[in-house]
């Protein structure tokens, strides 16, 4: 069960993609009269709530594994508990599918982009959202030697012996199009870690993404350094403390990116 912390958490992250993506919910050019709209991996069911609050005449449908959602929601929004590496038993198919940071849960993305591809209508459009969490610096600030490099090359090498691809982002754009996809349009994002952008756009995200990294250290990395690279819990939190010591420093300059892709089902199909 996800607990409160990692809860908080998921909404930061809601937050901070909103604030990347300058406000807007999705950039796919989902036509007004959508009415089914499937949002994968849910979380907290914010960015279902947000759509249905602003789109009340759609019809949106959160699934998630855990079922942390709230009770009290717009008339127009319901969750389900699925999981959706299972076979999808959806009768009805959708105008639009949404996913976003499934990097931790999915193992074999390609036969999710074509479970979207089989549950959307003709000229429908999914959309995923993901990152590539590989930690670099636009300066070099970022040495091969730091904590925090060392920490993101090891979290990189667990998930990846844990069948997890940690860096899902690069992959989205060829995937939607093995799936059958097309009109696909991929955008990246930078998101730096603290304040050190002055580009006042940037610096509000680097805020957020601080916050959510801080909230979520020890959760990221505790199990799958233990359990596939070996380390002791007190490794674990020694190799943290000194990721976050190295976080607070406005002279390193710690980013990765967001990547949006998107592409509709042919008319044809």
């Amino acid at each position: 069960m996800v607990d409160q912390k990692e809860t908080d958490r998921l909404d930061i992250m809601h937050k901070l993609t909103e604030v990347s993506l300058g406000g807007q919910l999705n950039l796919a050019p989902i036509p007004q009269n959508a009415t089914r709209i499937l949002d994968i991996g849910t979380g907290t069911g914010i960015w279902a709530m947000e759509y249905g609050d602003r789109y009340p005449n759609a019809e949106i449908l959160g699934n998630d594994l855990s079922p942390i959602q709230p009770k009290w929601v717009p008339p127009n929004v319901r969750f389900e508990v699925d999981d959706v590496e299972e076979e999808w038993t959806y009768h009805q198919p959708f105008d639009y599918i949404h996913c976003r940071f499934m990097g931790n849960a999915v193992k074999d993305w390609p036969r999710l982009h074509r479970q979207c591809f089989e549950h959307l209508v003709p000229g429908g459009w999914a959309e995923f959202i993901d990152l590539d969490l590989t930690w670099t610096s636009p300066d070099g600030t970022l040495l091969e030697e730091h904590a925090g490099k060392r920490f993101n090359n090891e979290f990189i090498k667990a998930s990846r012996q844990a069948n997890i691809e940690p860096c899902p982002g690069l992959f989205l754009e060829d995937w939607m199009r093995d799936a059958g996809f097309q009109n696909i349009k991929a955008e990246r994002f930078v998101w730096p870690v603290g304040t050190w952008p002055r580009d006042k756009h940037l610096k509000e995200v680097g805020a957020w993404n601080y916050l959510q990294i801080m909230e979520g250290l020890e959760a990221f990395t505790t199990i799958l350094f233990t359990r596939h690279l070996g380390y002791s819990k007190e490794e674990v939190e020694v190799i943290c403390a000194k990721t976050r010591k190295e976080m607070k420093d406005p002279k390193l300059h710690i980013m990765f990116h967001l990547h949006v892709v998107y592409g509709q089902k042919p008319e044809s199909s």
